[in-house]
């Protein structure tokens, strides 16, 4: 800046030289000139490109002529040189976009900008089309990249990938992905989605925004598709909460009997565990992708019970039908699923493991004899000799529960009870051996199913297993809206039994009557005491 007599600023101008030395002499790289006016610092950048091999020599030659005068002020200094690397900037793994917006239709403030993301692209079976949810021949076992929003392989790749995920402390041996392909399955199950339309049974679609806990993670991601995750000894497997097969079932011979007298031990959930409404919070597409809550109430358990709030995010879920099944399905099993059994085996008689079906054929609990061993077999007209006498109801099919030669329970039809010890069977299953285990199915009385969520063994070679109560109608009645009349699991009932067959035989002696009444019960009476009155009439 130049300041004249007057009092006048008036800008000025600097001519600068910056020079590189190349074999040994001075060349000119830059011919900078500088004009303005400031009363402050002003700073000027220049940059060098086709740079000497190192190391070089720099200087900066001020062509114009140095102030003399306080009128003048043009004095110039080399400030600073910084290095630039001119690399091509990649983002591995990373989804990159970039806008240039005019500030000004904004009005100079910050701008926001959502986008829909699908994600990342995971590995998913083989044989497996995440676009049709379709799964064509009988999987080989290897993968390959795609897009898919299955919760069962999202969670594959969370446990497996060596950046994000658990990919360097667990390898692909170590997970069961057999049983994650049975899940993506049954997840990709098409299901009513209370519009009138269908959709997937359970989708994922969320993002890790921050660094958690792996078993945090874990058990956000088991829990949108209704599973829990196991380690069986040699892998991490997973256990979903759907109708399965009988693995095993165990009757009063099989458990140990603790010094009370008692196999089964049985405990019953808290009344206020029970919830009977439930408010979802997803991320709801219709709301602009912004956090939605589902209310979900169940008005019979209400009227009964009262009204017992549970809130809950439904983790990845961006479907309404989804959020409304998650909440039905924790009301139902918390209403349905309130048993839970303990009980002690030897190590011969485990025939489980964790997650697996059992069924307790207790006939303390029945009321009546559900279950025992096999005495003798005649394979001739197909008759067990059983331990014990039972009694079979007049009415209806029953049928007995065997186990084959593949060590798998088979469920037979009783075709004739020729004594109370012995029954005749349609048809005899192949491997049926003296001593195994039976169990009795009768209508009217309703299986008892657990799912086993325990198994410890203690100091004298027993093992203690730990059962919560199983419906497998639960499905139907979450995911189809399906309404069924629960059936009891015991004779022994508050409710007194009706007298059936009532007989009375009269007869006189000494001027006295004596009355003999017969009478039968559709089920077994325990502590009950019946009065009997007889009345005189003249004709």
């Amino acid at each position: 800046m130049e300041t004249t007599s007057k009092g006048d600023r008036n800008p000025s101008s600097v001519r600068l030289l910056i020079q590189l030395q190349r074999n040994g002499n001075w060349v000119t790289e830059k011919d900078v000139t500088i004009n303005g006016k400031t009363t402050s610092q002003f700073l000027a950048s220049v940059i060098l490109d086709n740079l000497p091999p190192r190391p070089f020599n720099i200087r900066m030659v001020r062509e114009t002529a140095d102030s003399t005068t306080d009128q003048l002020q043009n004095r110039t200094l080399w400030s600073s040189y910084t290095e630039i690397i001119d690399v091509k900037q990649c983002y591995p793994n990373t989804a990159i976009v970039g806008l240039q917006v005019d500030a000004e239709q904004f009005g100079g403030q910050q701008m926001t900008v959502n986008y829909h993301i699908r994600g990342r692209i995971i590995q998913v079976p083989s044989n497996y089309d995440p676009e049709k949810r379709t799964y064509s021949g009988i999987w080989d076992g290897s993968l390959k990249p795609a897009y898919s929003n299955n919760p069962a392989w999202c969670l594959w790749d969370m446990l497996t990938h060596p950046r994000y995920g658990m990919g360097k402390r667990l390898g692909a041996a170590d997970v069961d992905k057999w049983a994650l392909y049975a899940i993506g399955q049954y997840c990709d199950q098409m299901v009513p989605d209370g519009f009138g339309g269908t959709e997937p049974r359970m989708t994922f679609n969320a993002y890790l925004a921050q660094q958690r806990k792996a078993w945090d993670v874990l058990s956000d991601f088991c829990s949108a598709m209704r599973c829990m995750p196991v380690w069986n000894g040699q892998a991490l497997t997973f256990v979903q909460d759907r109708p399965s097969d009988v693995v095993w079932p165990y009757t009063n011979s099989d458990v140990v009997v603790d010094d009370n007298g008692v196999g089964f031990r049985y405990s019953f959930s808290a009344l206020k565990d029970r919830h009977t409404a439930v408010e979802v919070n997803y991320t709801d597409p219709q709301n602009g992708w912004q956090t939605s809550t589902e209310l979900v109430e169940d008005p019979d358990a209400i009227l009964r019970y009262g009204r017992n709030l549970l809130k809950m995010d439904a983790f990845g879920c961006t479907s309404r039908g989804q959020a409304h099944r998650a909440g039905l399905w924790v009301i139902k099993t918390e209403l349905l699923e309130t048993q839970t059994v303990d009980f002690t085996l030897g190590s011969q008689g485990l025939r489980h493991t964790p997650g697996d079906i059992i069924e307790i054929c207790d006939n303390d609990y029945a009321g009546t004899l559900t279950g025992g061993r096999i005495l003798s077999i005649d394979a001739a007209t197909r008759t067990l000799t059983l331990d014990r006498e039972v009694t079979l109801p007049e009415t209806g099919t029953s049928a007995v529960n065997l186990i084959n030669g593949s060590g798998k329970p088979v469920s037979v039809d009783i075709t004739a009870h020729p004594a109370p010890d012995r029954i005749q069977v349609s048809p005899l299953p192949d491997g049926v051996e003296t001593y195994g285990v039976w169990g009795l199915k009768m209508p009217g009385l309703r299986r008892r199913l657990f799912r086993c969520v325990a198994i410890r063994e203690n100091t004298d070679g027993t093992f203690a297993v730990t059962a919560v109560q199983h419906v497998p109608e639960k499905e139907a009645i979450v995911d189809n809206g399906a309404r069924f009349e629960p059936q009891s699991g015991t004779l022994n009932s508050v409710i007194p039994p009706a007298v059936q067959h009532l007989t009375v035989e009269v007869s006189a002696a000494d001027s006295q009557y004596l009355a003999l009444a017969k009478w039968d019960t559709p089920r077994v009476v325990k502590g009950v005491r019946f009065s009997l009155r007889l009345n005189q009439w003249k004709r």
